[in-house]
């Protein structure tokens, strides 16, 4: 059931960069869209908030980035919004920002050319910037055209290509207008894909469609996949009211009422527990973090090792208890047997202190300078490290 918290889950890559990223102005939206008209640029908005996790990530590992840096500097204006102070809640009214973070590439009249959200890979963020650069004339003119009201397929099909992975809600819209206006029953390949791609909840225009065809769509996926993913989007909408925005709190008991019959006991449980990493992690609750952490990674050789590692980290930060402690500095050095990096070993020589244990922190700091200096990374957090403890 892990593609039930897609939209949760985070890609993790720790790592230390040098200071050759990507630069925001400190100035105000409606001077920016003045400079974006003058130099004939697009705004590249980061649309964040100071709680959100994802947004963190963004901002220690992929804008420090000298490649991000290189093309975002040269080809945008770059701003940084917060949703929720000053001139990110006009942004956020205006532009309908709903999940952090998001971003936004925006001419000089405030007109939106593309817009993507979530945590982003280094190779994924210079595609969207590159394919907002793409979109800065063919994209005016495919919107203006679906705008007016476009029906015909082959257009919507391209609308749908376009913009899938730049705007979602704009190439969910034209979804909806392909299945409204598609005639033949039959499906191919691409049209499941144009179908199930933007359902996300029963809510979904397109999911009576994903019923009332389901022998049309088996014909192209097989059963278990079909009833999986109709399971998905069941769960989705139990994950979204087992949590409680008030208390930021989730609801155990009516969570594992809705799912058991639907996956199962074990299944119910193992996806309650992971709901709870990914939620508390995002809403930096890290006592009930550090409580599904535990239970989660107890035996942590069944975990990729980069999801464990990013367990220790957050436990390297924040950790207080010595058992808890005790539990990430085993997760970091099994990790270590199998290979030893920059970071895993910063991250081994900030338990080992938090341990009380010097000499290791010691030994472990400096060899994180060897390896970060041996592959060109930023050693600057292990040498801060390193002079904590002399």
């Amino acid at each position: 059931m892990k593609n039930i918290f897609l939209a949760l889950s985070l890609l993790f890559s720790i790592s230390f960069f040098a200071q050759e990223g990507l630069k925001f102005e400190n100035s105000s939206f409606t001077e920016l869209l003045a400079k974006a008209k003058k130099e004939k640029k697009l705004i590249f908005v980061d649309a964040m908030a100071s709680w959100c996790g994802p947004c963190k990530m963004m901002d220690r590992d992929i804008f420090p980035l000298k490649s991000v840096g290189d093309f975002y500097n040269a080809n945008f204006i770059n701003a940084k919004l917060d949703m929720e102070k000053g001139e990110g809640l006009e942004f956020a009214r205006k532009y309908a920002v709903r999940s952090y973070p998001s971003y936004f590439f925006i001419d000089g009249d405030g007109q939106v050319i593309t817009k993507n959200m979530g945590y982003q890979s280094e190779s994924n963020f210079l595609q969207i910037g590159q394919e907002a650069q793409a979109n800065i004339g063919i994209g005016e003119t495919l919107k203006a055209k679906f705008e007016k009201g476009e029906k015909n397929l082959e257009f919507l099909a391209k609308m749908i290509q376009t913009y899938a992975n730049t705007d979602y809600e704009l190439a969910k819209r034209a979804s909806e207008r392909y299945f409204k206006n598609k005639i033949n029953k039959e499906y191919t390949k691409d049209e499941v894909g144009f179908l199930l791609y933007f359902i996300k909840d029963e809510k979904d225009v397109n999911y009576k469609n994903f019923v009332s065809d389901k022998s049309e769509i088996l014909k192209i996926v097989p059963e278990k996949d079909y009833t999986d993913f109709g399971n998905q989007i069941l769960m989705s909408k139990i994950t979204s009211e087992a949590i409680d925005e008030k208390s930021k709190l989730i609801k155990d008991d009516q969570f594992l009422a809705q799912a058991t019959p639907i996956i199962g006991r074990e299944a119910a449980l193992e996806t309650l527990n992971q709901l709870k990493l990914n939620y508390y992690e995002l809403s930096d609750n890290f006592p009930l973090y550090e409580k599904a952490a535990l239970k989660q990674y107890e035996n942590p050789d069944g975990f990729p090792p980069t999801e464990v590692l990013k367990a220790a980290w957050i436990f390297s930060e924040k950790a207080t208890d010595p058992q808890s402690i005790k539990m990430a500095t085993m997760w970091t050095e099994k990790i270590l047997m199998q290979s030893e990096t920059s970071e895993s070993t910063y991250i081994l020589a900030n338990l080992y202190l938090k341990a009380g244990k010097k000499q290791e922190a010691k030994i472990y700091a400096k060899h994180s300078i060897q390896l970060a200096k041996s592959s060109q990374k930023d050693s600057s957090l292990a040498e801060k490290l390193l002079q904590s403890i002399q």
